[in-house]
């Protein structure tokens, strides 16, 4: 505790700084992944399926598929399932509807994503500029010495200034390491959402009315020429 204390007088005030950045990571970062868990990102589980049953015309079974699953891509396709089963329903606004809530799903799953990489950009800043200041007191001194400067008085001063630059980067470098793998988990939940309502909404009526209520094209077709 003692050596710890004394590592802590040394660093000055930017490595006081710098500790209570490392806390504010780590605490986005366990909140972070709390969330992702809770909501289970890394688990499609029921949209395959359903997204079988629905592309084979099975709208029933696409939806009974989906029941329970609470992962955001089920929570994204369920809806838009269910809009297009509406009579009269228009596919434009059920996309429209669609994308505004997978927008929203993934501006939560960013959330406090931001904080990191301020963090992880600032705290090597903060470590070299505690350095500087070190630098500069231990130059002071060096002056101050004189002809009674010793080469112990100006290696401490020196270690002490680079203590700063060491704990900056111990404190970037796992922030930019967990930002880079929450980020990835983002936008890959973002890819299976657009490929999942591509999915729904490219899909061929079989045995069923289309969605709109509109009756087929070459129906039409036959009638205006007769």
């Amino acid at each position: 505790m003692t050596g710890l204390m004394d590592w802590l007088a040394a660093g000055g005030p930017v490595l006081n700084v710098l500790i209570g950045v490392s806390v504010v990571a780590l605490a986005v970062i366990l909140l972070k992944l709390y969330q992702f868990a809770r909501l289970r990102i890394w688990s499609t589980k029921g949209v395959e399926p359903a997204l079988a049953h629905w592309t084979a015309g099975r709208r029933d079974r696409a939806l009974e598929a989906l029941a329970g699953a609470r992962n955001p891509v089920a929570r994204v396709v369920e809806p838009a399932m269910r809009g297009l089963r509406q009579p009269g329903a228009r596919e434009s606004r059920v996309r429209e509807e669609a994308q505004r809530q997978a927008s929203g799903w993934l501006e939560n799953l960013n959330r406090y994503l931001r904080v990191l990489e301020v963090i992880g950009a600032l705290s090597p800043l903060l470590g070299l500029l505690g350095t500087v200041l070190g630098m500069i007191d231990a130059f002071q001194q060096v002056e101050t010495a004189g002809s009674q400067l010793s080469p112990s008085l100006l290696a401490g001063g020196i270690w002490e200034a680079l203590l700063t630059t060491a704990a900056g980067l111990t404190v970037a470098i796992p922030v930019v390491a967990a930002l880079h793998a929450l980020e990835h988990s983002v936008t890959r939940m973002g890819h299976r959402m657009e490929d999942a309502l591509t999915r729904v909404f490219t899909a061929e009526p079989v045995g069923e009315e289309p969605a709109s209520g509109e009756a087929p094209a070459e129906p039409q077709r036959v009638r205006n020429l007769g």
